[in-house]
């Protein structure tokens, strides 16, 4: 399972709840392979450095600003995402959310795939923009959230500084566009399905039984006539 998004996409925090309960359920989970794929919403998206100073509407106000749209009308959308997050079990503080830039966020997670520790480190990410106001654009705030979820701060600091991870970032990107991701979350399975956005957790649990049935078909052994019973009759 391949999975494009961003790390301040709220869609993306929630279609990743209703996968994981999806996959919580199936049962060959064990064997499901989950991936992190790079999808930056806004790749001119200045990054501020700091916390904001405190709850407010300075986020619903950028939203209207960016998409042209009455204030009134984003705090309602954003009051409904909040409610949604919520019903999966999130915690969502938009209003002290902080713009960022993500390709550094995005990076991190390709070294955190390289330590095995991918998945933590996205979620980390994720709790930390859409409930803690962390900036998570910022190079030393990403390595202490980090490190604080398996990664080697020295490392991760490294990393952030140069550019090792900048053309993965960029092939994920283009892959994406690819495959015809036009927004995130996207889900792709065995390079074969792609669902996009945040389906409901039945639309996950069905392509997953799907996919795995397609995958591990039954192999027929011995005589398939021998001491059985059809339409036509029993084997004699």
């Amino acid at each position: 399972m391949e999975i494009w998004s961003d790390v301040v996409c709220p869609w993306c925090y929630i279609g990743k709840r209703r996968f994981e309960s999806a996959l919580r359920d199936f049962e060959h989970a064990d064997d499901v392979e989950v991936v992190w794929r790079s999808f930056e919403l806004d790749p001119t998206a200045v990054t501020v450095h700091e916390r904001a100073d405190g709850p407010g509407d300075a986020h619903v106000r950028r939203l209207a600003a960016k998409f042209g749209q009455p204030v009134e009308q984003v705090a309602e959308l954003v009051a409904h995402v909040d409610a949604t997050a919520a019903a999966e079990g999130l915690e969502f503080h938009q209003d002290v959310s902080v713009p960022a830039n993500t390709v550094k966020a995005h990076q991190l997670l390709h070294l955190a795939a390289d330590r095995g520790v991918q998945g933590a480190v996205k979620e980390r990410l994720l709790r930390a923009h859409f409930t803690e106001g962390e900036p998570v654009g910022d190079e030393e705030t990403l390595v202490r959230l980090g490190a604080e979820a398996g990664l080697d701060a020295d490392e991760a600091r490294a990393v952030l500084a140069g550019d090792r991870y900048l053309a993965a970032v960029r092939a994920d990107v283009a892959e994406a566009r690819a495959l015809g991701a036009r927004g995130v979350p996207f889900f792709v399975v065995d390079r074969t399905y792609g669902v996009s956005g945040a389906q409901p957790v039945e639309q996950f649990a069905q392509v997953l039984r799907r996919a795995w049935a397609e995958s591990h078909p039954l192999t027929p052994v011995g005589d398939p006539a021998a001491g059985a019973c059809g339409p036509d009759g029993c084997a004699v």
